[in-house]
């Protein structure tokens, strides 16, 4: 049931929706007691409404506000009211990697900006033991001053309230955890281990930031496939072309690295 403008969350006032996804609804509101503009995350009753699971995540959420870094969106508190659970966020105005994909690559020089902001943003949430599970061009967005890493923890929070499932069993799953053909795009991201739905760690991500980069530099997803059985056999058996071949001004080095990025084991 979306919220309407007007309304409250704690001091929160709802503005207008921003849109919504598998982790939620986001809507841009003002917090009144700072006067400034925000983003809140209401998320799915079924993720948030267990008491143990809750009190977890707001654990985790405290690691994830200590993410100080200029290309992570910041988490700046969590709520509950009449059973809604909500995070506020800092409000991000730009367009994702996603929606600048549909339009084709990006110049080279882009490619390596976002790359090198990418990373150290990562490098920074891998190093306080902070995996973000679900790398991909949708949780990257694209401001005047960068990229901004959108989303770390919520995966987890996903895999945490859903039954343990093979990724080969997702596409007969409807749930509002993660809509029709929302599923492919997820998947194309993902590193083998998730794929088999083994442990995750600061590597699964750097799989996912090889497939991001590459997409970036060549226009072109580097697992393709018209079901998610062909994606998942991509993802655990194919080579994807190298990216010099589909764009040749790409550097050796950089096709180098995003190739060890992508490496099956």
């Amino acid at each position: 049931m979306p919220i309407l403008p007007g309304r409250r969350l704690g001091p929160y006032e709802i503005l207008s929706a921003i849109g919504a996804g598998g982790m939620g609804e986001v809507y841009k509101a003002r917090d009144t007691r700072l006067d400034r503009i925000v983003a809140i995350k209401v998320l799915p009753t079924h993720l948030a409404g267990r008491c143990e699971l809750r009190e977890r995540f707001e654990r985790e959420a405290k690691t994830i506000a200590s993410l100080n870094h200029p290309h992570i969106c910041t988490l700046f508190d969590t709520g509950h009211q009449n059973e809604i659970d909500f995070l506020v966020m800092e409000y991000i105005e730009g367009e994702t990697l996603a929606q600048r994909l549909l339009k084709g690559s990006l110049p080279i020089q882009q490619v390596l900006q976002y790359a090198i902001e990418i990373s150290d943003a990562l490098d920074k949430a891998h190093r306080k033991g902070i995996t973000h599970r679900d790398l991909k061009p949708g949780n990257i967005m694209l401001t005047k001053s960068g990229t901004k890493l959108l989303d770390f923890g919520l995966a987890k929070l996903r895999q945490e309230v859903s039954p343990a499932t093979s990724v080969s069993q997702l596409p007969t799953i409807q749930s509002a955890i993660t809509g029709e053909g929302t599923i492919l795009g997820t998947l194309q991201y993902m590193a083998p281990e998730q794929v088999e739905a083994e442990e995750v760690d600061a590597r699964t991500d750097i799989f996912a930031f090889g497939a991001v980069v590459y997409e970036m530099a060549t226009g072109k997803k580097a697992f393709e496939g018209k079901s998610s059985a062909s994606v998942m056999a991509k993802i655990m058996e194919a080579e994807p072309p190298s990216m010099a071949s589909l764009q040749p001004m790409t550097p050796q080095a950089l096709d180098r690295v995003i190739k060890k990025c992508m490496a099956k084991d």
